[in-house]
């Protein structure tokens, strides 16, 4: 095995004070509404909010004192970024992280606040990885893998070792998995620890690559490789040594679909209060997707990262609102002419409902020249709230039609001349 129980026990005592014991806490809401005893490891209260930093801080540890003179370098679009550059500035090592041609600003600056001297280049990770490795050549440092090293895959276990040391005694434990550093660890640390624990990996549906580097399934004839929201396990090739240790130790992985991941970065924010990443919220989405195997049994989850862009976070939580009603979306045609808007919105005040957002278009009337059409986008308390909304609209003479994910609305001119 490439990486042992010592291995990682002696990781924890190395990263000991330098990296946060983040909390192992049970969720009461969740565990009432999904019908497992739920425990959350909250590993979103890292400094760089990520688990990334157990096994960056190791790793440099393990450095000879020539290597820590000549700096290291890793290639990165986010989280590994991050926790390499603040701990190498940490223990006084220079540091280059590459950058790909696209990453959100916000990482790059993250990365530089942490110390780091940014480099972007390459129009991919692997591009990335390939300067990378012409740093490493041309000034002697040493390249920082994410997740396919001994060092790197004992400091992730210490949240094994963690996990179980101040949770229950767990019948289930549910890991994002990318190129498998976080669940590697934790794998070993769980089976020497608590051997009876099922170890269940979790992907995105659109990034199964430990599934199929595990032989579990067949690649379906319909995988695309799509954009997740799960960007911190979008890999395409999982490690060698990750998916040795995976594939003798762990009982399963699985895959879930956007939606629930979505869903469930939602969850942790509402419920929690807690942002998370798309792969920090990916093993709820597991536990969201089959409920009756985790039905009455103490589960745990890793909240692995909160990590997320604001625009995305902010698409999700719309996104959200929409799936459950929330917010809805409805098209009204009215008598282009003074005054029509403003009863308009005030009739949708009345029914309860809040004007997000509004677009007024003349040129998409259907019945006549003289309507505009005008549609609102809505926020409302829940769906049922949304269905009353639409009755009163229709109380008040607007005519409700319903149109696969939007309503139709359209309103009667009380002058047949200028009306509909």
């Amino acid at each position: 095995m490439p990486v042992t129980f010592e291995d990682v026990r002696a990781a924890h005592a190395a990263i000991a004070g330098a990296v946060v014991r983040t909390p192992m806490a049970r969720s009461r809401t969740l565990s009432a509404i999904t019908g497992a005893d739920v425990w959350v490891k909250f590993e979103n209260l890292q400094y760089t909010a990520s688990f990334k930093e157990r096994g960056a801080r190791n790793r440099l540890l393990r450095l000879e004192p020539g290597q820590s003179d000549a700096g290291v370098v890793a290639m990165s679009a986010g989280n590994h970024a991050q926790a390499v550059a603040h701990h190498a500035t940490l223990l006084g090592i220079r540091s280059t992280i590459v950058m790909p041609e696209g990453t959100p600003a916000n990482k790059i600056s993250a990365t530089e606040d942490n110390g780091a001297t940014v480099v972007v280049a390459g129009t991919n990770l692997d591009e990335a990885k390939d300067i990378a490795m012409q740093i490493v050549a041309e000034e002697g440092a040493t390249f920082i893998a994410p997740y396919d090293d001994p060092a790197i895959i004992a400091g992730q276990g210490t949240c094994g070792i963690e996990l179980i040391e101040d949770g229950p005694d767990l019948d289930a434990l549910l890991v994002p998995v990318g190129g498998g550093g976080l669940f590697s660890g934790i794998c070993v640390a769980a089976r020497t620890l608590a051997p009876r624990i099922e170890l269940i990996g979790v992907q995105s549906e659109l990034h199964p690559a430990m599934v199929l580097a595990t032989g579990r399934t067949a690649a379906p004839p319909d995988l695309t490789w799509g954009p997740t929201i799960a960007e911190g396990i979008a890999v395409k090739t999982p490690g060698r040594f990750t998916t040795e240790i995976i594939t003798a130790l762990a009982d399963d992985v699985v895959t879930v679909p956007e939606r629930l991941i979505e869903e469930a970065v939602i969850w942790f924010l509402e419920i929690e209060k807690m942002v998370s990443e798309g792969a920090g919220a990916a093993p709820l989405a597991a536990l969201l997707d089959d409920p009756d195997r985790f039905a009455g049994r103490t589960v745990g989850l890793v909240l692995s990262g909160a990590n997320i862009d604001l625009r995305l976070l902010s698409a999700v939580i719309m996104r959200g609102l929409a799936r459950t009603g929330r917010l809805c979306r409805v098209v009204i045609e009215v008598p282009d002419s003074p005054g029509a808007l403003g009863e308009l919105t005030a009739a949708v005040g009345r029914a309860g409902g809040n004007i997000v957002d509004l677009w007024h278009h003349r040129e998409f009337g259907v019945h006549s020249a003289r309507v505009t059409e005008i549609e609102l986008l809505v926020e409302t308390r829940d769906g049922e709230s949304t269905e009353q909304l639409k009755e009163s609209l229709s109380g008040q003479g607007y005519i409700v039609d319903d149109v696969p994910r939007r309503a139709a609305v359209r309103t009667p001119s009380p002058d047949p001349r200028t009306g509909p």
